[in-house]
């Protein structure tokens, strides 16, 4: 004898049972895998500078000597974070006179390490603090200037004359120049370049 097996489905039960069994839907899992990504902003050291431009230092000679000093501002702008330093040299490689043709006032007799008086017919820059001694002020046709001196360096061999340690923003070096000359030397303007250079840390 033949027996029928009958199949009952569950409409609308979500539910299906064949053949004495239960089957429950499929339910699809969801699968995840994350991953993330850094960003580096690196922000780029800069520096700039600027001075005054000219220094004019106005003598009227006499027979023993007249000396004349003014200032210079040098400023400087950096975003590194460790500093600058600041050099300051003749921008001459050979010659570290002021000249006028070929009449010249020669350099001072003092350097960055020792600075000196000035001497007759010579000039020289002088930076308020140690090494140096006294504190420049603008002087015109004096017999010797206040402080000590020092020769501004060739090219070659810059005096570092200032370092810091961290950023800086429109931070200013007041540098005096300072000349001196006797009644030796024929009228007319004596002549010099300085260069100031600034170097991140």
């Amino acid at each position: 004898m033949k027996q029928s097996i009958k199949s009952a489905f569950a409409v609308g039960t979500g539910m299906m049972v064949a053949a004495g069994f239960v089957i429950a839907p499929a339910v699809a899992n969801a699968a995840s895998s994350p991953a993330s990504t850094t960003i580096n902003a690196t922000v780029g050291s800069t520096i700039s500078i600027t001075t005054s431009g000219t220094v004019t230092l106005a003598i009227t000679p006499t027979g023993t000597g007249s000396a004349s000093s003014a200032s210079d501002t040098v400023t400087v702008n950096t975003n590194n974070a460790t500093g600058y330093k600041l050099q300051l040299a003749n921008s001459s490689a050979t010659d570290a006179t002021l000249a006028n043709g070929a009449n010249t006032i020669g350099a001072a007799s003092g350097t960055f390490a020792s600075p000196a008086a000035l001497g007759n017919n010579t000039w020289g820059y002088h930076i308020d603090g140690v090494p140096f001694t006294g504190t420049a002020t603008a002087q015109t046709n004096v017999a010797s200037l206040t402080g000590t001196w020092a020769k501004v360096p060739l090219s070659a061999s810059p005096d570092q004359i200032k370092t810091t340690a961290s950023t800086a923003t429109n931070d200013t070096t007041t540098v005096w120049y300072g000349a001196m000359a006797d009644t030796t030397k024929p009228n007319g303007t004596y002549t010099g370049t300085v260069t100031y250079t600034a170097t991140t840390n």
